[in-house]
This record gives structure tokens, C-alpha cells and sequence, in this order.
């Protein structure tokens, strides 16, 4: 059985929406995937300037998840790894993560940044990134309110629910 009180911390940022209804999507698929059970995981999806430590250090995995801004991840999130690496290493090892990343064109500099953060926090990659690639390359268009297609958005759900069952039974 279970631990109780496990938690799935989604950790994220969005700039024009894109990777918010990702994050919407992965935590439907999360709270979907355990409904039934009969102690399920907390599924927590927190913006990340709004998270502490504490909240990183109390879940029992991680889902990170960020638009590419410029190559890498958006400033919030990285402000939020700056405000958490140190309270949090070697306080998480071996516990699950996996990402998303909301791209114009590739996202793979962003998922370097986060798999290099998990590296040093000795996490273990639960999945392989969720790159969704907007095609976004005119000011106007990265500047604009993104619409995530359907495909897009069960794979997200998906990657949730992975998540969310893996805690459930205990992995």
C-alpha cells in the first residue's frame, strides 16, 4: 500500500498561455488516473513563483513544466530553481520528475536546463521530455495567446496520469 499524503508537485510557468493548458491537461490526466484509488496522491500544480522549498522538498515527484524563451527556460522558472537548488539538494534523491516544454521551434536548449537541475538534484527522469512545438516565429506570433491542439494535450495528460499512478502504486 502506499505511503499516505504522497504528492505530485506540477511546478510551472506560462508566458501566453501554451503551457498552461498543458499543465491543466497534465493534472486532469493526473487527478484521472488515481480517482479510483482509495488513498490517491495530492496533485498540486502551483505556479512556480509562487512555490518555496518546502513544497519542492514535500513532493514525492515532480513535474516541471515551461515555455523556451530565447533558448532556454522562461526567467520565472528559472528564478524558482535558483530560489530552490540548494535548500533541496541532496534532500530529493531518486525521487521521479518528468517535463514539459512549451516551444516555438525545438524547446531541446530548455530541456537541457532542466535535465541538468535534475541531474544535480539526483532525480530520475519518470519519462521522456513532452516537447510541443508551437511554431511560433514572428514577434506577433511568439508574442500571441497560443491554442494547444488536442494530440498535444492528451500527451500531457498522459504524462500526468503516468505520474499520478506511479505514485499510487508506490513506485
Amino acid at each position: 500500500m502506499p505511503a499516505p499524503g504522497r504528492r505530485l508537485l506540477i511546478a510551472w510557468w506560462s508566458n501566453t498561455g501554451g503551457t498552461d493548458r498543458l499543465v491543466q491537461a497534465a493534472a486532469a490526466g493526473a487527478r484521472e488516473a488515481v480517482r479510483d484509488e482509495p488513498d490517491p496522491p495530492r496533485i498540486l500544480d502551483v505556479r512556480c513563483d509562487r512555490l518555496a522549498p518546502a513544497a519542492v522538498l514535500a513532493a514525492d515527484a515532480l513535474l516541471f513544466a515551461t515555455p523556451e524563451c530565447l533558448g532556454s527556460m522562461a526567467g520565472p522558472m528559472k528564478a524558482f530553481f535558483d530560489r530552490c537548488y540548494y535548500p533541496a539538494l541532496d534532500a530529493l534523491n531518486g525521487r521521479p520528475y518528468a517535463a514539459i516544454v512549451c516551444a516555438g521551434s525545438d524547446g531541446e536548449g530548455t530541456v537541457r536546463q532542466i535535465e541538468r537541475i535534475a541531474t544535480g538534484w539526483r532525480l530520475v527522469r519518470a519519462a521522456e521530455p513532452l516537447r510541443v512545438i508551437t511554431g511560433a516565429q514572428t514577434a506577433e506570433a511568439i508574442l500571441a495567446p497560443k491554442t494547444i491542439g488536442p494530440a498535444d494535450l492528451e500527451r500531457a495528460a498522459t504524462l500526468g496520469g503516468t505520474l499520478a499512478a506511479g505514485l499510487a502504486l508506490g513506485l
